[in-house]
């Protein structure tokens, strides 16, 4: 009852907003909530695009971040701001694909306007020097030959990147032992550690110690191969293109923003990212440009989640 009085209340303030205060828009400063903490991929991306943005836009564009519960603290809180435009959402993709599966949120993808996709990278797996495999076929030969025997750091139970690896791990019928932290970063120290077998997680964090000869990395979690990565192969080189899980990062409006606002918006960001300073940013973090616009940004929102929801229940972490 809670979650539907709150959707009435958006979706009453949205008739407050008429077409004819498109034009204007906008015509005071931009708040943009960053569900994570700051410092983070995520919030460096949002606040590298919002230098860009603020010139396109005519306006100061601010970021709040507003970190916990994998994204859905922030992502709750914005679902109640009023649509006008002013209050915008820059998230990667488990706050909404992912976490609806494993906790009760008081959003879904089809409640929250699509704007536009920004940006996407791969998750990677890698390992220590010495390890017995030099390519990705070679590294999944030797999980699958040695079941049980390896760990794999992840972003804990219902994280994007475990979510990535056991779709791949249950193609090839392999059993690695998912150990979880907090994050990439986490993860990192305790591969570099030695207190887990595998490295999974993003590619910018790891970035620095392959290039020093501390691990390599050898599969990633997107269809193509990762300029970043070259030892890395692809899903695609593999054959399994259709495996493909990667992070990437969106901007979205409340229910019910005036969809003149949401094109004036995904226009600035399509403007933004065309900086050279800004591209050159997204490939040092190992990203690629994504821009994927209203509709189509919720088709795929709609894709993801329920692939995602076949995965979970396979793995049997699905909320009832």
């Amino acid at each position: 009852m809670k979650t539907t009085l709150l959707l009435t209340t958006a979706t009453v303030s949205a008739l407050a907003f008429t077409p004819a205060m498109a034009s204007d828009y906008p015509s005071r400063p931009i708040e943009v909530i960053v569900p994570a903490p700051a410092g983070g991929g995520t919030d460096n991306v949002a606040r590298m695009l919002n230098q860009y943005l603020e010139a396109e836009l005519g306006q100061p564009v601010a970021v709040l971040n507003v970190a916990g519960g994998g994204g859905a603290i922030g992502v709750n809180q914005f679902s109640r701001a009023r649509p006008d435009g002013y209050t915008l959402l820059s998230t990667w993709n488990s706050p909404i694909t992912t976490v609806p599966h494993m906790q009760r949120v008081q959003y879904s993808y089809e409640t929250l306007t699509p704007i536009t996709s920004t940006s996407q990278s791969a998750y990677t797996l890698c390992v220590a020097p010495d390890f017995p495999a030099e390519s990705g076929e070679e590294f999944l030969a030797e999980l699958q030959a040695n079941p049980g025997k390896y760990t794999y750091g992840n972003d804990g139970v219902g994280g994007t990147m475990r979510l990535a690896a056991e779709r791949i791990f249950e193609a090839y019928d392999i059993t690695a032992r998912p150990i979880p932290f907090g994050g990439a970063g986490e993860t990192l120290q305790n591969f570099l550690g030695g207190h887990v077998d595998i490295y999974g997680g993003s590619i910018t964090p790891v970035l620095p110690y392959v290039e020093d000869g501390q691990a390599k990395c050898l599969l990633v979690t997107s269809a193509d191969d990762n300029e970043a990565l070259p030892q890395a192969s692809g899903l695609a080189a593999l054959g399994h293109p259709d495996l493909e899980t990667v992070l990437w990062r969106m901007m979205l409006g409340p229910e019910g923003m005036e969809e003149a606002r949401a094109e004036a918006v995904a226009d600035a960001v399509a403007r933004a990212v065309e900086h050279p300073e800004f591209q050159e940013f997204l490939a040092a973090q190992g990203e690629t440009l994504n821009l994927v616009r209203g509709e189509a940004l919720r088709k795929r929102l709609e894709q993801e989640t329920l692939a995602i929801g076949e995965t979970l229940e396979s793995l049997g972490l699905k909320q009832q």
